[in-house]
């Protein structure tokens, strides 16, 4: 054999590196993956009326009527970390394209300013801009960043020009601050503009996390999405679960994002659509998913079940199960695990009755000893007044006898079970309460 040349040798180095190179590569792929750490579902934005004369638009219906060459700054606290990340953004209820002039992502320091030298601008498919049709969403590219575990990230996102109505969370809970003109994404803070408590079209954040972390999904209505607790505090149930689970060292790589819209109802479409129509796009979507935690029902009962009801918004609890084994089924054919929550009490109630009462008590029965879910947590047990099991305990009563105050929903985080989710196997009657 003869001797092999310099560019033979170079040739043969090269070839090591690159296996070498591509050996690390599938290694890392294995032993990391995509998790949402972050999520919230979308609605269209609401109607707005116009003004009487004298006065003028407030900054949340300034925004709802859509921007126009402004930036908008959106804080997100995430529940695990990573040391990648990537978001997506949704067009799904805009009736024209979306521009995105600029986004970018940093970790927040305080009010609109973000920390020094952790700015990242972000690119879609290697551009730093992107149009996304009407109806469809767009996912970054992934950059560097060390996102702490329950941490803040600040989202920025330029529209050069109208966008229209966006999609929109509108109960947030978190203050958006919103520029009065021009690209702003990179400065340290946004001084200027106006304020909301809404998220645009920020859909999910995904970090990079080792193979064996997960999500949960948190999936419901206002008492999910945290209405009536303290803003810019994270007092939600999900958002105090967060907490439970960073604690917990068998449980510190799962991750959990609210799905909860106020005011949504399984069978019928009222603030966002219907639970069954938004399954898939806010339960089976996000990545990593492993478990999924069902608490809606209590507005399908209240607003079908009281004397005035409109007919077509009757409800009988054999409809509300059915639904509930929908989507039991569609979350097991992705091989995702459901807990069951019982419904809070809602007695005092502005739509509470003793029809709907009845209803609530039949699923509740249901939810605790028909074996269908993987595992159950009972708020209802967790939140009531012994002495009125129909009401809140006082202090967990936010004041309007449907929601929790801040009390009432850490009640809730603290009634679920972290070991169900460390667990390899869980059996179909386990309960947690």
């Amino acid at each position: 054999m003869k001797t092999c040349n310099l560019l033979c040798r170079r040739v043969l180095a090269f070839a090591i590196v690159a296996a070498f190179t591509a050996h690390i590569a599938v290694a890392q792929g294995q032993n990391e993956h995509w998790v949402a750490t972050w999520a919230t579902a979308h609605r269209a934005a609401p109607p707005v009326v116009s003004p009487v004369v004298g006065q003028t638009f407030t900054a949340a219906q300034q925004a709802q009527l859509g921007f126009n060459n402004q930036t908008i700054r959106m804080i997100a606290p995430v529940s695990i970390g990573g040391r990648r990340v990537r978001l997506q953004l949704s067009n799904a209820y805009g009736t024209t394209p979306l521009k995105l002039g600029a986004v970018h992502v940093a970790l927040r320091a305080k009010d609109s300013a973000i920390a020094a030298g952790s700015d990242r601008a972000l690119t879609f498919s290697g551009q730093p801009s992107f149009t996304i049709p009407p109806g469809a969403s767009a996912l970054s590219d992934p950059v560097d960043l060390d996102v702490p575990p329950l941490g803040e990230l600040a989202v920025s996102v330029y529209v050069p020009e109208a966008a229209g109505p966006p999609t929109i969370h509108t109960a947030g809970l978190h203050t958006t601050y919103i520029s009065k003109s021009g690209d702003a994404t990179a400065q340290p803070a946004i001084e200027d503009g106006i304020t909301t408590q809404s998220w645009y079209w920020l859909s999910n954040i995904q970090v990079l996390a080792p193979a064996d972390a997960s999500t949960i999904v948190a999936f419901g209505d206002s008492i999910t999405d945290g209405a009536r607790s303290t803003p810019d505090a994270d007092r939600s149930w999900p958002s105090r679960l967060a907490r439970r689970l960073a604690a917990n060292r068998d449980t510190a790589r799962i991750a959990i994002v609210n799905q909860g819209i106020g005011g949504n109802r399984i069978l019928r479409d009222n603030t966002g659509p219907n639970a069954l129509a938004r399954f898939d796009e806010d339960v089976l979507s996000p990545a990593g998913v492993k478990w999924l935690i069902v608490l809606e029902g209590i507005n399908d009962i209240g607003q079908g079940a009281r004397a005035n009801a409109l007919p077509e918004n009757a409800v009988t609890a054999a409809e509300l199960i059915a639904a509930d084994r929908q989507m039991i089924e569609r979350a097991h054919l992705r091989g995702i695990k459901v807990m069951g929550a019982t419904l809070t009490p809602y007695g005092g109630a502005a739509y509470s009755s003793e029809k709907g009462e009845a209803i609530r008590d039949a699923v509740n029965t249901w939810i605790r000893t028909g074996g269908a879910f993987d595992a159950v947590v009972d708020f209802e047990a967790a939140t009531r007044d012994p002495k009125n099991p129909k009401q809140f305990r006082a202090e967990f009563d936010s004041g309007d006898h449907l929601h929790p105050s801040d009390a009432g929903y850490q009640a809730m985080a603290d009634a679920i079970d972290l070991a169900v989710f460390g667990s390899k196997t869980v059996s179909s009657a386990s309960t947690t309460r």
